[in-house]
Order: structure tokens, then sequence, then C-alpha cells
């Protein structure tokens, strides 16, 4: 299995045609990817979650939870030390942490109040800042720019594109559509200053992840065909189809390519569509309902220009990289959703794989594809993939996980280049039979795979032997991690929810692990909040480590009951001290309640600074002394 190129635009319609009439249905393309998630059960999608898989000296200030060092990852807040970025409903903000105040503000989109809503996160490198904002329409990412300063981009061959509004698919009853771009939106800041907007980009599709190298921005979004499929309700399912079949068969090549739009800081906009030369496909199978771009932007440049795209015909929501390498997975879920919700199906295994496609970064530009791969099951998030001494070790889980009898269970595999495939070399199967994966994390030469059902395995995988990787210990406690950190060799802490044993969850519980004989993993010490929730059980930027004084911060939302049964919420960030035998709670820091809130200020995040631990909420940002945990400012963002 490996991508190959289209070798004409013809070639590409024709396939992607064929591709997408097969798996298109009586009300349009079949079926949610997200509805048979083998993912924790947990609010948000943990398609970006991440953290630090390295133990480092701690520096003058902590940087984001990433997976790996040297790839940094996208979050609503940045920091280098002499200033902290943030980014919520569509403003940016910069605040001097040794002074304690606000320095600069930019509305990212002046009079786009809905946009003020919308997710967005940020990179950093030098005096720029990179935000993304996950989806907005037209009327939010750029402002009107008289008619003469309008003109199309060169395509990716570098030929003059079609001027924009020509490259419309055509409606069942021959109008044409409205052709506005909605997708991602990318806004490059210059912070030298006061924050001022020096370029923007916007693109078709959703904004899958991004990783950093450097001054280098790697940015993957997920495009599907712009297709409309009228209901006709007085139709025959079979009719509805052929109906369906009959636009598809009608699209030209445009109603798949993403297009996109570049806005320097002068007002020049330029407008353009990826070119047939751009895309690839899997040798295998693929939907023809989505496409997957890679768009790389120098941080450093003058402007964002087209992102010099490398799009694959491919479904998938994760990514995964260690600077070196860029990993995207494609799994064939679309291949056996049932055509209605709520009609799960036993998975042919011939079906049930994710292919996995290997890029080069070793340049600032484009990245080279390298090799390709497709391992049994599907993985839960970018910690299932790990690249060490030459070998990328995959864990996935296979099977029905659903009903009172699940035929799941969960393996590791390690692959090795060989060409353009990604060979082969050993594989562990059988961990967790009738459960599936919540939590992963690889450490050099060891793997920890935790599985849940009613109880908690956590597997100890010696990986060191990529020719005969095995399971070396097994700790069942009730509970499960769906986030891992190793703070050193020999221990493991571990952020979930604590269950019954039934398998009922009981609220957040924080675990550490003693891992230094990798046959007897043991769990020291554990700290339980009941009927608590935390981001960081499924987005692990949401958590910190502060190695200088063995601090450990994550939000926590808890809900008791009052006299009248109404459930009401505390949020604070839970700080605890760390010990090699356990934890000893320091506090709860928490946010002040604006008198116009509704509700109590959730805190997102927690960053050190010289000595001072902020937390971030959508309400402001408060300082706190980091041994006595006393209240020293706070700055009010709302």
């Amino acid at each position: 299995m490996k991508l190959v190129a289209f070798t004409s635009c013809d070639e590409a319609l024709a396939g992607l045609r064929s591709a997408a009439r097969s798996h298109v249905g009586p009300w349009g393309f079949q079926g949610d990817p997200r509805l048979f998630d083998v993912r924790p059960d947990s609010a948000g999608a943990p398609d970006a979650a991440a953290g630090r898989s390295a133990i480092e000296k701690a520096p003058t200030h902590s940087g984001t939870n990433t997976h790996e060092v040297g790839a940094d990852e996208p979050d609503i807040v940045k920091t280098d030390g002499r200033r902290i970025v943030t980014v919520s409903r569509g403003r940016l903000r910069v605040v001097d942490p040794a002074a304690g105040r606000l320095t600069g503000e930019l509305d990212l989109m002046p009079g786009a109040d809905e946009v003020r809503w919308t997710e967005a996160n940020l990179l950093l490198h030098g005096d720029r800042a990179l935000v993304l904002i996950a989806t907005t329409s037209r009327d939010f990412a750029f402002r009107p720019a008289p008619a003469d300063r309008v003109r199309p981009a060169p395509d990716s061959a570098g030929k003059p594109a079609s001027p924009s509004g020509t490259n419309k698919p055509v409606s069942p009853d021959g109008s044409r559509p409205d052709t506005g771009i909605v997708g991602p939106t990318l806004i490059m800041v210059d912070l030298s200053g006061p924050p001022r907007t020096v370029g923007q980009y916007q693109i078709d599709g959703s904004l899958v992840d991004a990783r950093q190298v450097g001054a280098t921005a790697r940015v993957v979004v997920r495009s599907t065909p712009r297709l409309a499929f009228p209901a006709h309700p007085r139709a025959t399912d079979q009719q509805r189809t052929a109906a369906n079949r009959a636009i598809i068969d009608r699209a030209t090549e445009t109603a798949w390519l993403p297009r996109y739009r570049v806005a320097s800081a002068d007002g020049d906009t330029r407008t353009g569509q990826i070119g047939c030369d751009r895309l690839s496909r899997p040798t295998t199978y693929y939907s023809g309902t989505s496409l997957l771009t890679v768009l790389s932007f120098g941080l450093d440049a003058a402007d964002l220009g087209d992102g010099d795209p490398v799009t694959v015909a491919a479904d998938g929501e994760t990514v995964y990289s260690n600077g070196s390498r860029l990993y995207l997975s494609n799994d064939r879920r679309w291949r056996i959703l049932p055509a209605r919700v709520g009609r799960p199906t036993e998975a042919d295994p011939h079906d049930e794989r994710t292919e996995i496609y290997q890029f080069d970064l070793a340049k600032p530009g484009r990245p080279r594809y390298v090799a390709s791969a497709s391992v049994p099951g599907w993985l839960i998030n970018q910690y299932a993939m790990s690249e060490w001494d030459g070998h990328l070790r995959v864990a996935t889980t296979s099977g029905r996980t659903w009903g009172e009898k699940p035929t799941s269970s969960s393996a590791v595999y390690v692959l090795r280049a060989d060409g353009t495939g990604l060979v082969e070399t050993g594989r562990v199967t059988g961990l967790g039979r009738g459960e599936r994966i919540h939590g992963v994390r690889f450490v050099g030469g060891t793997g920890y795979v935790v599985t849940f059902r009613q109880t908690d395995p956590l597997y100890t995988v010696d990986l060191r032997n990529p020719a005969a990787p095995r399971v070396t210990g097994e700790l069942k406690i009730t509970g499960y991690s769906s986030y891992l950190h190793p703070i050193s060799p020999d221990r493991l802490l571990g952020v979930g929810q604590e269950a019954d044993r039934s398998g009922r969850t009981r609220g957040t519980q924080l675990s550490l692990f003693d891992v230094s004989d990798p046959a007897r993993p043991n769990r020291l010490a554990q700290h339980h909040v009941r009927r608590g929730h935390s981001e960081a059980e499924f987005d692990p930027h949401a958590f910190l480590y502060w190695p200088a004084t063995n601090l450990v911060v994550v939000p926590i939302t808890t809900y008791d009951a009052n006299r009248a049964g109404r459930r009401l919420p505390s949020a604070g960030a839970l700080a605890l001290r760390l010990t090699d035998r356990g934890f000893t709670e320091l506090g709860l820091v928490e946010h002040p309640v604006a008198e116009s809130s509704r509700g109590v200020p959730t805190i997102r995040r927690s960053l050190v600074v010289d000595g001072v631990l902020w937390t971030l909420s959508d309400a402001g940002l408060r300082a706190t002394e980091l041994t006595t945990m006393a209240a020293l400012r706070w700055l009010p963002l709302s």
C-alpha cells in the first residue's frame, strides 16, 4: 500500500466520482465517522490531545504540554517567558508577566461577533503569532477589498488560477450555489509593537491539527466535496440514491478540490484552488468524501502565501509528528458505517484497518511523502503513534466495543520504513479483551497501554527489540487513565476517572505509578476528586507539570446538589505537590465571578513564568505565588 499521484485532472475526477458513488446513499454520504469512535467517552475531541515525551531540566517558564520535544502544538495560550499571548472569542491579548499588565489587544475579525465563540488556537515564533481559527465563513475572515485588488492566486503548478467564482459545482436544479469559502482561517500577527494583522489565509474544510518546527508551521485541513443532495421526501430510498449518484456524475473536479484565499497587510487579496497535480490517492480504498491537505507556512515570512499544499484522498483525524517526520492516519470506518444511525454492525476485519502516511519534514517547505503502512484496528489519538530509534510504534483497538459481549482487543505494532512501505517488524496482540484503549504513552523503549471496560489494566510493553516486542507486566485497578505523563524513568502519572467495579465513573483521579520494575507496575498513590471532571482527561494541553518544584496543576470542575436538587458547579485549578510516594494538595486556584457572568469561570490552562503560576480562563488571568499559593494579582480579560 502506498500513495500515488493522479496523472491528470480527468483521472482524478474519475477516481473521486467512482469512490463517492459507491459511498452515497439516499440521504447523502452515509454515516458519521465519529459514530463508532473508539476514543474515550469525554466531552471534546482528543484529536488535539498532547503531552511531553522527555524529561528536561526546567527552564524559567513552562511551555505547551506537547507530545514530542521539538514539535510544538497550537493552544489557546503561549509564552516565551517575556510575554503571555492568549486568544479567546476573536481577540488576541498580550500580557507582560513581569509587570502584571495587559500590553496589547487585537480584534482579529472586526465586526464579526459570531466568531468570538469560535474555538481558536495559536503558535508563537519570535515576534510572530499564527492564530488558527477552526471554522469561519467568508464574512468573518476578510475585510472587503476593492475589485481591482482581488486577483486569482497562481495554482500549485504556477499557472494562474481561474478567477474567483468560476469553479462552481452545478446544483441539481442547474443553479450555481454560493461560492463562499467556509473553513479554517489563519491570521498572522506581528507582536513587535502593538499587535497587528500582517496576513490572512482561508481554505475550504475544517481544521484537523497543526505542528510547528522552528519557524515552519504545518497545518492539516480536512475538506469534503461541495455537493448538495436534495431531500426528495416523496421518493424511495432507491430513487434518492440514484439521484444523488447522478449529482456526483455531473460534478467536476472543482467540487472536491479546496479553494483558498490569501490577504496581505495592504489589503491585496488573492484567490485560488489546489491543483490536481498536488493530489495523491492510496493504491487501496478511499471514500471520495474527504481530502486531507497539509499546508506549510513560514512564520518569519512576509506573508502567508498559498501554503505550498500536499493533498491526499483520505479520511482521518489523527496527526503525529516528532519534528523530523509527520504522520497522517486514514481509517476505513466509512466502509462499515451503517446507512442509519443506531444500527451498529460487526466490522469485517478487512475493512477494520488504519492506513498511515509518513512525510519527511527535513526541509522548511512542502513535506515529502516517504512511506505508508496499514495496520489492523483504529487509533485513539496521536499518542497511539510514536517514533523511536527509526521505528514507528502504533497502538490500535479492533473488534466490536459495544453490546453485552464485546469482541474487541488491542495491539501494538512496530514498523520500519523500507522503500515506500512501513514494514511490520513485530507485534503484541490480545491486550484487554472485551475492552478498548483509553490511554497510551510510549517512553523510549517502553510502551504503556491502558484499556478499560469495568476495570483498568495498565500494560507495560517492552519494545526495545523491534522484532520481538512483549508484554512484561499488567496492573488491574478500578477506573482508568486517559492521559499518561512520564515524571521520571521510574514514575508515571495518570489522569483519568475513578470507577466502581461495574465500570461507572466516579470522578477525576490522578494516579502515581511505580514502573521501575516493568514486570510489576504498581500504583503508589491516588488523588480522587468526587464528581469531578477535568479538561486534562481529554486534552493534555490543560495538564501542567513543573519539575523544579514537583508541581502538578489540572483544571477541575465538580458538581454538588443543594437541597433543591440542583447541580451547582464549582471550578478551579487543582494544585498538587508530587512526592516520591504520592500527592500533597496545595489548594484550589479560583477565578472571581464577574457581575455580568452567568456562571463560575472555568480555568482551562496553567503556566509558570519566573516563579509565578498563571491560570487562564475566559474571564482572565490570575497570578499565584508558586510555593505558598498566595494570590498575587488578577487581570480581567472579558
